[in-house]
């Protein structure tokens, strides 16, 4: 698969190279507020100030022939646990060609699983900083690579072709044998397939994993999402062998979102199983609300119990850009 999609690649990045019409673009969003954790230890607070502010730098061109070639970065700023902030990036690059309904992305770009092409695995999150999400009881044991600000180990190569409601996508991340690598259990390479079908009111997916460890550690991810009235629902389940030696059950998750009014939401999540059956682990829930004051500017808060069991809570401001 790898030599596939690394053969794709130079196949699509060398289509219609006749002149091209560029488009920088500049996006991102910033939040503020207070967040608490009373599980924090040692030099990490219980409460303290929550703040982020993240750029997006995009440029794409097309062809004569309509292929999309893209690229982009990421800047970021965040709080420590400890108090205090700091910066990162620019992180490494990602790329993409497109034309009609297949997009291959390469380099610091997400795997099948976390680009939400064919699953949700995220859900609806609570809070301002989505205190816990759909993969709660999932994260680690089931991989989930995504774009960011950081330097990487691995680089991804992602193929999806969409035609009508029908969704298929692959992808391959590469291993890494560096001392930093194995230092961040990132040493190993793994690829991912699945599909998606979307029947309007609701939609399915499901996607399947395997990693070149040791134990060649193979997961899958499901889910059922949509809407119905102004309620939308994420229904995620998943399973991997990291899981099976603790005997835990498989994973799961419910979450929704209900509109009160054109700018109230109320949010509601619950996950157990997969991570939660472990080290005597809890099953994770949360409710929150989001509140729209326009221009793209919203009141976000949010309790919850993660599966490690800790009381979590937030409030704060996002303006998204």
């Amino acid at each position: 698969m790898k030599k596939i999609l690394f053969a794709t690649t130079a196949l699509i990045a060398t289509a219609g190279v006749a002149a091209a019409e560029s488009n920088v673009k500049l996006g991102g969003y910033g939040r503020f507020g207070l967040a608490y954790n009373d599980g924090a230890t040692g030099t990490r607070k219980e409460t303290r100030l929550e703040q982020r502010f993240r750029i997006n730098i995009s440029a794409s061109a097309e062809t004569d022939a309509g292929v999309k070639v893209e690229g982009r970065f990421q800047l970021e700023s965040n709080e420590g646990s400890s108090g205090g902030a700091a910066g990162d990036g620019p992180g490494a690059a990602g790329f993409a060609v497109s034309y009609e309904g297949f997009r291959l992305d390469l380099g610091h770009v997400s795997d099948v699983i976390d680009s939400g092409d064919v699953v949700d695995f995220f859900g609806h999150g609570i809070g301002l900083t989505d205190l816990i999400e759909s993969d709660n009881t999932l994260d680690g044991v089931i991989d989930a690579e995504g774009f960011g600000e950081e330097d990487i180990f691995r680089q991804t190569v992602k193929a999806r072709y969409s035609v009508g409601d029908f969704t298929v996508a692959a992808s391959f991340t590469e291993e890494n044998d560096s001392a930093d690598a194995v230092a961040e259990e990132e040493d190993y390479s793994y690829y991912q397939i699945g599909a998606a079908y979307d029947f309007g009111t609701f939609a399915v997916g499901a996607a399947f994993g395997e990693r070149d460890d040791a134990a060649e550690t193979s997961y899958w991810v499901a889910n059922v999402s949509g809407d119905f009235g102004n309620l939308s629902y994420n229904v995620l389940v998943g399973d991997s062998d990291a899981l099976d030696a603790g005997d835990a059950d498989v994973g799961y998750s419910i979450s929704a979102a209900y509109k009160v009014s054109s700018a109230t939401e109320i949010r509601a999540l619950v996950a157990g199983g997969g991570l939660a059956d472990l080290d005597g682990g809890d099953e994770a829930f949360g409710l929150g609300f989001r509140h729209k004051l326009g221009g793209g500017v919203s009141l976000r808060g949010g309790v919850a119990q993660d599966s490690e069991g800790n009381d979590l809570a937030d409030l704060g401001i996002r303006f998204d850009f």
